[in-house]
């Protein structure tokens, strides 16, 4: 007997992720379309819509991303009152401003793989990966240059300072590996550039193609930025607890590269005996086993660092609900941003 999957509701997460990639991934293949020929493959294949042979990818034309930030630009038409399409430029905008992201971060952080495939640095090279990334941002602002309306520059000049915002948090990622006295406010204020500034641009985006007022941009904005940094925070859990079956990363990963993650600097700062051991362990030159890897787990969970990170998670996600409170905004719209912004931020650890 054949057992079939059923469709997840469109107003469930995965519905709404789903009903993005069928909506944007035509759109988002004709701007990648645009590239210059070695451009291109190396795009192509990195978004998962081909192999390194150009056949099509496992995973077909939709490719391997989640779709989160180009949901959240259309919904964003939407609490405007118009049409999700009137978002469709701003979501393939940050999409590919993500991914320009995404292929400068693997080279910078020497990884080799994502999603279980070779990144585009390890087997074209270095030059490649960076003029690919550049590529895809520049081809973001001729997308929303593209659209035909009044509001294209302000979309455009919204894509160019959130650029600006997220270099400027990955430009502190990268100076905070090289200090041992990171605080906490240090860490938000870096996780605010680097992973909340383009899921703050993706939730006001298509509200200012769409012409929407102040009061609500600023909301769908305040809404995204708070998303952001529960995200982060989540994904800082997972980086120590998180099962790799679900993450795609090693156990411990965030440890095993002595990552000042949110949770480690909580403890390291609150955790008294407990975080003073924490320090000691990542300034010794290891190298680490498992037996170490998890001790030190153990002593960011016994700083507070783990339940720390959870509870404040759960108080970011309460924001950006208070943030859609103030404004009108039609009830399934605000139902879907919700849903999605939970989806982000309950994963399990």
């Amino acid at each position: 007997m054949t057992t079939l999957t059923r469709p997840a509701p469109p107003d469930t997460a995965p519905g709404i992720l789903r009903r993005t990639r069928e909506l944007v991934t035509p759109a988002l293949q004709a701007a990648v379309a645009r590239l210059d020929g070695d451009t291109r493959i190396q795009a192509r294949y990195h978004l998962g819509w081909t192999e390194l042979d150009g056949s099509p990818g496992a995973g077909g034309e939709k490719g391997g991303g989640k779709a989160v930030r180009p949901a959240l630009a259309l919904l964003s038409a939407s609490a405007a009152g118009a049409p999700a399409t009137v978002g469709l430029p701003g979501a393939v905008a940050v999409e590919l401003v993500h991914n320009f992201s995404l292929l400068h971060d693997d080279l910078m952080d020497g990884d080799t793989e994502r999603r279980h495939r070779r990144t585009v640095w390890a087997h074209w090279g270095a030059p490649a990966a960076i003029l690919s990334g550049d590529a895809l941002l520049a081809l973001a602002v001729e997308v929303l240059l593209d659209v035909p309306s009044p509001e294209a520059a302000e979309a455009a000049r919204l894509i160019t300072v959130t650029t600006r915002d997220l270099i400027r948090g990955q430009a502190l990622d990268i100076a905070f590996e090289q200090r041992a006295d990171v605080g906490v406010e240090e860490c938000l204020v870096m996780a605010a550039g680097k992973t909340g500034a383009l899921l703050a641009a993706s939730a006001e985006i298509g509200a200012v193609l769409a012409g929407g007022g102040r009061e609500l941009t600023a909301a769908l904005r305040a809404f995204g930025a708070e998303v952001g940094a529960a995200f982060q925070l989540v994904d800082d859990l997972l980086g120590i607890w998180g099962d790799p079956s679900v993450t795609g990363k090693p156990v411990l990963s965030d440890l095993r590269s002595r990552k000042k993650s949110l949770p480690v600097t909580y403890a390291l700062h609150h955790g008294g005996s407990t975080g003073r051991e924490l320090a000691a362990w990542l300034a010794s030159p290891g190298p680490d086993g498992e037996a170490e890897l998890r001790r030190a787990a153990a002593l960011v969970e016994q700083g507070g660092g783990r339940d720390w990170a959870a509870a404040e998670a759960r108080r970011r996600m309460a924001l950006a609900e208070k943030a859609l409170a103030g404004v009108e905004v039609p009830a399934n719209v605000r139902t879907e941003l919700v849903a999605l912004g939970r989806y982000l931020t309950e994963r399990e650890f």
